[in-house]
């Protein structure tokens, strides 16, 4: 082949130098991955008809789960789901992240290295073949929450529905890039094993599990520096209507690029090993 044929037979970079070829490619792979599916679909359904449906959580409002003095906008249900969805978007987009753990095992990322595809462009297609999974996650349990008809938001307020999971999906992206960061920084053979125990640790300690406002000082201090923390409050804010801490943001974002540097420095390391 000619060098010019050979030039023409390259992959088109998209926007920002990423690859609609590869983001094709990476997107039907996970579609065909039917374990990682119902890990990202079911999982976080269950969790929520097994905490969120009680029927008596209809009738509280949220607005006593964090000791707030205004009324909030949803019932106690509708908050549950919105924590439901939010762990369930983290753990499918992590999972979805630290499948790179398999492809390392492969030689993949050596791969690479002879090919037009920079590190940050890979990084930001594994990053949104994950948040494909998380999307599916929001959407799964926001559809079967609805259909169970405990959670609801006061009358004028069912656009927060929408807000509510948007804000679980965008947030999703700091545990995407946590799960590169993992697949990449552990082998295959443990990156699972590790990533069902590292996020249980994250979402206790973010306070996602219990109230915050109810729990001891020391682990409200915690809670502050944890990647769940900022976005735990995040997600919530749209249906509690309090007051609004800019630090919040200000943790996801840390957190984001904490875990984006972190990825791309070990996919550098891993495409340069012989």
């Amino acid at each position: 082949m000619s060098a010019i044929a050979a030039k023409d037979a390259r992959p088109t970079r998209g926007l920002a130098g990423i690859n609609p070829t590869v983001l094709g490619i990476e997107i039907r792979r996970l579609l065909r991955n039917r374990r990682t599916l119902i890990f990202a679909l079911i999982l976080p359904v269950v969790l929520f008809l097994f905490v969120g449906t009680n029927k008596s959580y209809a009738n509280l409002n949220a607005a006593g789960v964090v000791g707030q003095a205004t009324p909030a906008h949803a019932n106690v249900s509708a908050y549950l789901l919105v924590s439901m969805a939010l762990y369930g978007a983290a753990l499918a987009t992590t999972a979805g992240g630290a499948m790179v753990s398999i492809e390392r095992a492969q030689g993949w990322s050596r791969q690479l290295r002879i090919t037009p595809l920079s590190p940050t462009s890979y990084i930001i297609i594994k990053t949104m073949v994950a948040m494909v999974l998380g999307l599916a996650s929001v959407i799964a349990v926001f559809v079967v929450g609805s259909l169970t008809g405990v959670p609801h938001m006061l009358p004028g307020f069912s656009y927060l529905w929408f807000v509510s999971a948007a804000c679980v999906w965008i947030g999703a992206l700091v545990f995407a890039a946590l799960g590169l960061f993992i697949g990449y920084l552990l082998p295959s053979e443990n990156v699972m094993q590790f990533l069902g125990l590292v996020m249980a640790a994250i979402s206790f300690a973010g306070g996602l599990f219990y109230p915050l406002n109810q729990a001891a000082k020391i682990l409200q201090d915690i809670a502050k520096w944890t990647p769940m923390y900022g976005l735990n409050q995040l997600v919530h804010s749209p249906l509690l209507g309090g007051t609004f801490d800019f630090m919040w943001v200000v943790n996801a974002v840390a957190w984001f690029a904490i875990f984006v540097t972190g990825a791309v420095w070990l996919f550098r390391r891993d495409t340069k090993r012989v």
